[in-house]
């Protein structure tokens, strides 16, 4: 079992622009880890307290397969100048035998600076 981390920005708070960056991290997440519906045990979503327009966890409970996968959202640690309108995910999931420095972590848009060393 793996914590497979994620993170990525939007540039609005609308229901739209949170269920597409949503899906959108999810489903690299998923597939650059080579993740199924079946092997994941938990998914826990954050976003910062500038996002309320919908759930990020939605979109992804809807996705093929995955309405089974129990999704937690929460809010943020409200720290002083940390970077805004991001949501993070934490993928609980079963990775066989991939050693913990070979899980893909994926920052997207404006949370590549959260973890340079891991962004593409």
């Amino acid at each position: 079992m793996r914590g497979i981390r994620g993170a990525t920005t939007v540039t609005e708070n609308t229901p739209e622009a949170i269920y597409q960056a949503s899906v959108a991290l999810f489903e690299t997440i998923v597939t650059k880890n080579n993740v199924t519906p079946e092997a994941i045990s938990s998914v826990l979503v954050s976003v910062t307290s500038d996002i309320d327009a919908a759930f990020p966890a939605k979109p992804i409970r809807e996705l093929a397969g995955f309405q089974y996968v129990p999704i937690m959202g929460v809010t943020e640690i409200p720290v002083p100048g940390a970077l805004a309108m991001c949501i993070r995910l934490m993928v609980s999931a079963e990775v066989g035998e991939t050693a913990q420095q070979d899980v893909v972590h994926v920052y997207l848009e404006g949370a590549r600076v959260l973890r340079p060393d891991l962004a593409e």
